[in-house]
């Protein structure tokens, strides 16, 4: 049974529809690991990314690159293949970063049948189905780490995205409670709240992205975040966004969503003029 130390549902790094294009935390994760010496798996639905991106990162950093294709929006029909694939690799560490954001900021009754079907079928069910798949083998080992990409936006409700803000309070949830049933088992699940990362693909999603102080590079924020691995099971991964998320825990909902509004007005419209 060969040995494998990261896995990654590293949609996000690749698909125009997922956070973070090239540059997103997914590949800032897996290029920061294979830095460590620890082989990797690598998950997405383009086939031609996935092998320039193992190229890249086995001639850089000389490890072993393993990569699966597999498209997440699909459903349930993904995962057998997956599973599959994985049967014989021992998992060290998931990091479940795959993410489809909406378009822009629109009213719930505006996002399409399909669009809310990619938000569950990705930003839910694949962590869901990931962790299903690697967790077996950690529990055998009494040993392991998976990290939940959430977001520091979770704290509150985000008017005009719904659905999306609602699946990253549903990935920061599943990741405690998960880490409390596995600990004592050896297993370390941690939620991971960033708040803007800033990418040559960032989107409206990345919130606050044009105050660029707030918002370091993916490789910066992940060498941060990275360290907090095995300490932290809930954490902002980042000294200014640990700042941001307490700002947004304490102050009145009801300012939360005053700003929140106009800030996704200003960005809803923005998205509309170039329709």
């Amino acid at each position: 049974m060969s040995q494998v130390g990261g896995v990654f549902d590293c949609a996000s790094c690749f698909t125009k529809t997922a956070r973070g294009a090239a540059d997103g935390i997914g590949k800032a994760y897996a290029e920061e690991l294979a830095r460590q010496g620890i082989d990797l798996i690598l998950i997405s639905h383009d086939q031609n990314k996935l092998e320039a991106m193992a190229t890249a990162i086995t001639e850089k950093f000389n490890i072993e690159v393993f990569i699966i294709e597999a498209d997440f929006t699909k459903g349930r029909e993904t995962y057998q293949p997956i599973q599959e694939a994985l049967k014989d690799k021992e998992i060290g560490i998931l990091v479940n970063s795959v993410d489809v954001p909406t378009d822009y900021p629109q009213f719930f009754l505006n996002v399409s049948e399909d669009k809310l079907w990619e938000l569950i079928n990705v930003n839910i069910a694949a962590t869901n189905m990931m962790i299903r798949i690697v967790l077996p083998g950690m529990v055998q080992r009494k040993k392991g780490a998976i990290v939940n990409i959430s977001s520091g936006y979770c704290c509150k409700p985000t008017p005009q995205m719904a659905t999306y803000s609602s699946t990253k309070v549903y990935l920061d949830h599943f990741s405690r409670a998960l880490h409390c049933e596995y600990a004592p088992k050896g297993i370390f699940v941690q939620s991971l709240l960033p708040f803007s990362i800033t990418t040559k693909g960032a989107r409206h999603s990345d919130g606050l992205h044009f105050f660029s102080w707030l918002a370091p590079s993916a490789n910066v924020y992940v060498r941060h975040a990275i360290s907090t691995l095995g300490i932290s099971n809930r954490t902002p991964g980042y000294w200014m966004h640990s700042i941001q998320f307490l700002f947004a825990q304490y102050i009145p909902e009801w300012l939360w969503i005053w700003g929140a509004t106009l800030m996704n007005n200003r960005l809803s419209k923005r998205a509309t003029h170039k329709l």
